[in-house]
């Protein structure tokens, strides 16, 4: 289903980041890496290749507003994957985006991630 595609996971718990490596790989997809930080995640979207991303909106380390901005500047397809409610002013600026909230069917999360990418073509 991912074969081929590769994506950036923005995770900061271990177990949801360890669970999503899984079902990407498991479609054929691979996870260039895990950003568990804003930084870490502005830093990977600067420095690596990748083809779609899986955004969860609370790191521990702050908002991931600026995350978000740099993916849609870089055009990369993004599905947010958290356990709330994108916030409005998000949903206003970004209509696009596909929001799923945890915890969704592997085949759910594997079908918005070609979604985004059918989207962004």
């Amino acid at each position: 289903m991912l074969s081929g595609i590769r994506i950036l996971v923005v995770e900061d718990e271990p177990a949801v980041a360890a669970t999503l490596v899984d079902v990407v790989e498991d479609a054929g997809g691979e996870v260039i890496g895990i950003a568990r930080s804003v930084s870490e995640a502005r830093q990977m979207i600067r420095m690596q290749a990748f083809d779609a991303a899986v955004l969860d909106l609370h790191l521990s380390d702050g908002e991931v507003t600026p995350v978000l901005e740099a993916l849609q500047a870089r055009k990369a397809p993004t599905v947010v994957y958290s356990g709330g409610e994108l916030p409005a002013q998000v949903r206003q600026r970004h209509p696009e985006l596909v929001a799923l909230r945890k915890p969704v069917l592997p085949g759910r999360l594997l079908a918005e991630i070609l979604r985004a990418r059918k989207q962004r073509t």
